[in-house]
């Protein structure tokens, strides 16, 4: 009978996004079923309350986001990234890599949730293939689809959508830029979208890639799992778990939408098109969390883009500044969670995290990593906290013989540092990730210009 109505919510959720419904009663649906499901994980956890997020709509709500630098941190003290559990000291690169496992499977625990060692392959089908010239470059745009494997469960369909841009003519391996590409709910337009619009110019930053003679990839997200609650009894984590609701420790979306770049990255690595030792990976916003969240697990992405990633991703969590640990917690937002996470908005607070975020930037050493954000109109994403965390990362860099930032004083808007492995920019742009990108594609050259 569980799975039945389990099923039932699930056939009525597709049939309100997909169905010819009006947005808003698509958007209801969604809303009511991201209840059930948070308030079923509530119940696993035994949790009855939990402390409300952040308002960052209202300055004169209860529950304001604070904006107060003198107010952003209650807990000064950050978990030693270079000290084991047992209080042991990390006095080796050897040692780090022991220490880095350690670190790994607390994030796994209590923030963003194990992956099944048992998840299904992926069958790469090749779409299309169109030539076309973007800003006077040839190129050959690739439309390319990953079937995974619902043998376990064939109720439930994963196809990866992927794009891929190559310039034409490429006769050796390529560098390649893969970002998570922002995907817009059905009856939403891009902004500057008209009814009557052609196809709108490429981002600058695709049009670089091409003049420098590296490829760029489109990775869509939610072809992997659905950004929202209702959605986790689909996608790879419902079809993980034969469409039943998730336990505690279970993964949620920003490690689902990791592990299918990760697929990309096997489908990279089996062709001859792309150079696997240079692939970037880039995010803005949640899927700057999840840009940072795949950087930190996969070493086989050479350097990450991590863009106004906030809280979940560079953004301390014992920072309380803008968005905070209870946000995610709360029923908008805990998806992309472990199930687990949610108890620190609740029965416990974030100084009981037995990890921060400066060691998930530390899980990318000693690979170069880009954190960018904007100007107080990216307040939200608490571009200071994001700073802090790198600046912390830095003496694991160093003790894998890395350059750190190199400095603790918080730089000026659009005073970029970029000499070391970890760097760092805030642009004047507000909550874009478009400014900072030709910093990081001159930051990624220094690394993919080497060999």
């Amino acid at each position: 009978m569980k799975r039945l109505l389990v099923l039932l919510f699930n056939t009525i959720f597709i049939a309100n996004i997909y169905a010819q419904q009006p947005f808003s009663a698509a958007q209801d649906s969604i809303r009511k079923l991201t209840e059930l499901d948070h308030q079923y994980m509530l119940k696993q956890l035994n949790i009855r309350t939990l402390r409300p997020g952040a308002n960052g709509n209202d300055s004169n709500a209860p529950n304001a986001a604070n904006y107060d630098e003198a107010k952003a941190n209650p807990y000064s003290n950050l978990p030693d990234a270079l000290t084991f559990n047992s209080g042991k000291k990390v006095n080796s690169v050897k040692n780090w890599w022991i220490r880095r496992k350690e670190i790994t499977e607390d994030f796994d625990r209590e923030i963003y949730g194990w992956v099944p060692d048992n998840t299904p392959g992926v069958n790469w089908e090749l779409i299309k293939t169109t030539d076309t010239v973007l800003s006077g470059i040839n190129a050959v745009e690739k439309k390319i689809v990953g079937h995974v494997d619902n043998t376990r469960y064939p109720q439930i369909k994963v196809d990866i959508q992927l794009t891929l841009t190559l310039p034409a003519g490429a006769e050796v391996k390529i560098p390649v830029i893969m970002e998570f590409g922002f995907v817009f709910p059905p009856g939403i337009r891009r902004p500057g979208d008209t009814a009557r619009a052609s196809k709108p110019p490429p981002p600058e930053w695709q049009v670089e890639c091409l003049k420098k003679g590296w490829g760029f990839a489109i990775l869509l997200p939610n072809s992997i799992q659905a950004d929202n609650g209702a959605g986790l009894t689909q996608g790879i984590i419902g079809l993980m778990n034969k469409g039943e609701r998730r336990n505690p420790d279970d993964w949620g979306a920003l490690r689902a939408w990791a592990w299918g770049a990760g697929r990309v990255m096997d489908y990279f690595e089996a062709g001859n098109e792309v150079d696997t030792k240079r692939v970037a990976i880039a995010g803005h916003s949640r899927y700057g969390k999840a840009a940072l969240v795949t950087l930190a697990y996969d070493q086989r992405f050479a350097i990450g883009y991590i863009s106004s990633s906030g809280e979940g991703g560079a953004k301390l969590h014992r920072r309380n500044l803008g968005e905070i640990v209870e946000n995610l917690a709360g029923s908008g937002e805990y998806h992309w969670m472990a199930g687990n996470f949610i108890r620190y908005g609740g029965p416990f607070t974030s100084n009981d995290l037995p990890v921060d975020s400066h060691e998930l930037i530390a899980m990318c050493a000693p690979r170069p990593v880009f954190i960018g954000c904007g100007d107080k109109g990216d307040a939200w994403v608490d571009v200071r906290g994001m700073f802090m965390a790198a600046v912390a990362a830095g003496p694991v860099y160093k003790l894998l013989g890395k350059k750190d930032l190199g400095t603790t004083e918080f730089p000026n808007i659009e005073t970029g540092i970029m000499n070391g492995e970890i760097a760092f920019r805030q642009h004047s742009g507000g909550h874009t990730p478009a400014p900072n990108w030709p910093f990081f594609l001159e930051f990624a050259g220094r690394y993919f210009n080497k060999r």
